[in-house]
């Protein structure tokens, strides 16, 4: 379910387009891919999603530091990934399962 949920979140982040039964590696191949493809050809883009997504910018500009040589597409398109399966855990968590659950005078 979440992979589901993951695939959802880039594909309306990042204007893809993947299948909701794409496998977590192909996706992150795909991902890795569109990346790549701003990097190459509208960085300002990528910057804009790298906002919207709330990516940490000092642990972006670590690692890119500390893996100098790395093919840098790889380490945004992981750092994408972990970002977004932090907000669906915490989604998760602070989403109510189950509105019978809530007391009457608790809901909205």
């Amino acid at each position: 379910m979440e992979e589901q949920a993951l695939i959802a979140v880039i594909n309306s982040e990042m204007d893809l387009e993947l299948p909701f039964h794409t496998a977590f590696e192909e996706m992150r191949q795909q991902l890795q891919a569109a990346v790549n493809q701003m990097i190459e050809t509208d960085f300002q883009k990528l910057i804009n999603v790298l906002y919207r997504v709330d990516v940490n910018e000092r642990k972006l500009k670590y690692l890119l530091q500390e893996n100098v040589g790395a093919d840098a597409a790889v380490i945004i398109a992981d750092l994408i990934i972990e970002r977004q399966m932090e907000k669906i855990k915490t989604r998760a968590a602070f989403t109510p399962q189950n509105d019978e659950d809530i007391n009457e005078e608790e809901k909205w």
